[in-house]
């Protein structure tokens, strides 16, 4: 095993060593902050005041701002799980590309090791990745409020952190078997880049597409650990606001808000309650590894 990890030691490195890639990979989690100071904080606020006409004395406005920010950290971590572990993965392009693949094949190192240290690095890198931006996100807002989280949704939080980044991992991984250059790896991360944002629900929340499109959306694990995600940060700052109206409405803000921000992803016109997310995530993950498997022992010389 020493060469395993030898290999997940220096793809991570590799990785952590260029800050340039960091940086990029970070871009559309750059974006969705920087969209949210423009306004993105005011579109949502508008949209959750206009679903709590008649209940204004019961909510306090801090409640909501507190809840806009819970959306802007979910849309910066969803959008992470996507970018930093494909940027991770181009490791194994650029290996490619200047034919260090040859002298790692050439290695007593055996392949299923080899291609288990690439993914071992991509999930380690953005595992430490996202949960840096989970702890500076949580003591940010923190600072700025009460989100009323306990230790179990934090916990929570960064589990599905983790499933998250294993998931993209494993299916990425996938994919950049076929690129043969940086440049393509390249192009591909800008439309990644670009897609990542709309699809996870960070821009827009998915519940205002049509049925189809958020079929689409929900059908790939990362729109699935962005809604996993609102449960585990903001229930506890919903649950408030709906303590604070005592029944009033018999629940029905709190049920169209968890309907609008996308709480449950919807397949097939079929809401998906947490533990079946949880569920396709994992299978998901598990027929994307054994593709990985599949392709990697065709796409790459035998030893």
């Amino acid at each position: 095993m020493k060469g395993f990890t030898g290999l997940t030691k220096r793809n991570i490195q590799i990785y952590f060593k260029d800050i340039h890639s960091v940086i990029f990979s970070l871009l559309t989690s750059i974006i969705v902050f920087v969209l949210y100071l423009l306004f993105l904080k005011g579109t949502f606020v508008e949209a959750i005041e206009g679903s709590m006409q008649g209940l204004e004395a019961f909510i306090d406005s801090a409640d909501v701002n507190m809840f806009v920010n819970g959306v802007l950290l979910v849309g910066i971590l969803g959008s992470a799980t996507v970018t930093i572990p494909y940027n991770c993965l181009t490791t194994i392009v650029k290996d490619r590309e200047r034919k260090v693949d040859y002298d790692i094949l050439a290695t007593p190192v055996k392949r299923w090791q080899i291609i288990l240290s690439y993914l071992t690095a991509a999930v380690i890198s953005s595992f430490m990745m996202t949960s840096l931006l989970l702890t500076v996100g949580l003591l940010i807002i923190s600072a700025l409020g009460n989100m009323h989280l306990t230790i179990l949704s934090i916990l929570g939080a960064y589990g599905v952190l983790f499933l998250g980044c294993l998931s993209s991992s494993a299916l990425f991984m996938t994919i950049v078997l076929f690129f043969k250059s940086s440049s393509a790896a390249g192009a591909f991360f800008g439309i990644l880049s670009a897609a990542a944002g709309f699809v996870i629900g960070a821009y827009i929340p998915i519940s205002q597409f049509s049925s189809k499109i958020q079929t689409l959306c929900n059908l790939l694990p990362a729109s699935q650990i962005c809604a996993l995600l609102r449960n585990m940060l903001l229930n506890g700052v919903l649950n408030e606001m709906n303590n604070s109206i005592g029944g009033v409405d018999n629940g029905a803000f709190v049920d169209a808000i968890r309907q609008s921000m996308t709480f449950n992803a919807s397949l097939f016109e079929k809401s998906l309650p947490v533990n079946t997310m949880c569920i396709y995530v994992g299978i998901f993950t598990l027929i994307s590894l054994l593709a990985m498997i599949f392709f990697y022992t065709r796409v790459y010389k035998k030893n």
